[in-house]
C-alpha cells in the first residue's frame, strides 16, 4: 500500500509540473512572463549558492574563509570574462591555493 502511496504521489507531482507545458504555447505568454522566465536559472542558482555565504542564525556572522573568497573570486572572474569554464577553474584554484 505505501507503494501505491508514493506512486500516486510521483504521478500528481509530475502531472502538476507537465501539464502547463503541454496546453500553453510560448507565443500564447505575454512578453512580461517571457521577460521574467529568462531570470529564473539565475534566481534558482542564486538560491542555492548564496545560503553558505551569508549569515544565518545557526551562524550568525561572516566567517573569511577559503570557500568565501573563492566564491568572490569567481564572482568576479564571470563578471570579467564571461566564460563559464574559466570562471570554475579560477574559484577551484582558489580554493586550493588557500587550503
Amino acid at each position: 500500500m505505501i507503494w501505491l502511496t508514493i506512486l500516486g504521489m510521483g504521478v500528481v507531482t509530475y502531472g502538476v509540473r507537465v501539464l502547463p507545458f503541454t496546453f500553453l504555447r510560448e507565443e500564447m505568454l505575454p512578453n512580461w512572463v517571457r521577460r521574467g522566465l529568462n531570470y529564473v536559472p539565475v534566481a534558482v542558482l542564486s538560491a542555492i549558492i548564496a545560503p553558505e555565504y551569508l549569515p544565518s542564525e545557526k551562524w550568525g556572522h561572516f566567517t573569511l574563509d577559503a570557500h568565501l573568497l573563492a566564491g568572490i573570486a569567481a564572482i568576479v572572474a564571470a563578471r570579467v570574462t564571461k566564460n563559464t569554464i574559466l570562471t570554475i577553474f579560477v574559484g577551484v584554484a582558489v580554493l586550493l591555493i588557500l587550503r
